[in-house]
């Protein structure tokens, strides 16, 4: 399996011939999703869901209902590609096996509605990958690699280290990334590899364009 960072919440995830993205938003290159064989989103907000870099391929798109009305109203030349998916469903793509996870988005306010959201359990062969999206949600099984959320308004590093741990991956990559200062990262890279480490967990922040 192959795992590459492309910017935030992207990640392609290539594995015996398949290739997916997930979550190429408006702060992740287009390279994401440059020959996949499925694109993957987890909820509606723009560094997660970017129109144009839907345009920039032809491969399906899984997502759930709420991010499929966005594309109907901004993205319709796309829209006959999307497949929607409902929480707990499992299907294929190639070599990958897919099942959807959790219904909502973290809290971001308690005065503001919660969004929809699902994480994704992808499996490469002997190999199990988590994206959860926007949300501390975990799948109820074993997770190989964790794609950990860092920073964001809806979380304290504390929530996001504690979430890791909970899921006990042995490699934890980390994505949500582009909210805080290259200051506020290396806090954030410190908390992470000190807790994860001290379990026996492995933590990575990756560069753009790199792979696990």
């Amino acid at each position: 399996m192959r795992l590459t960072k492309f910017g935030h919440s992207a990640v392609r995830i290539e594995h015996d011939g398949t290739t997916v993205a997930v979550d190429p938003g408006v702060w992740s290159q287009r390279e994401a999703v440059e020959g996949v064989d499925a694109v993957l989103i987890t909820h509606e907000h723009v560094d997660h869901f970017h129109p144009d870099h839907l345009r920039a391929t032809d491969a399906p798109i899984y997502t759930i209902a709420a991010v499929a009305a966005q594309i109907r109203e901004n993205a319709p030349d796309v829209a006959e590609r999307v497949s929607v998916v409902r929480p707990d469903e499992s299907w294929t793509i190639g070599s990958l096996g897919v099942r959807a996870v959790g219904e909502l988005h973290a809290v971001i306010h308690p005065e503001l509605p919660r969004f929809d959201n699902s994480g994704y359990l992808l499996t490469a062969g002997d190999t199990t990958v988590f994206h959860p999206g926007d949300a501390l949600t975990g799948p109820g099984v074993p997770v190989d690699v964790l794609l950990a959320p860092v920073c964001a308004p809806w979380m304290r590093v504390s929530e996001g280290v504690d979430f890791a741990r909970s899921l006990g991956a042995a490699r934890n990559v980390a994505i949500h990334d582009r909210v805080f200062s290259p200051e506020g990262l290396g806090i954030v890279d410190l908390q992470f590899g000190r807790f994860l480490e001290a379990a026996g967990l492995e933590y990575r922040r990756l560069a753009d364009g790199t792979d696990l």
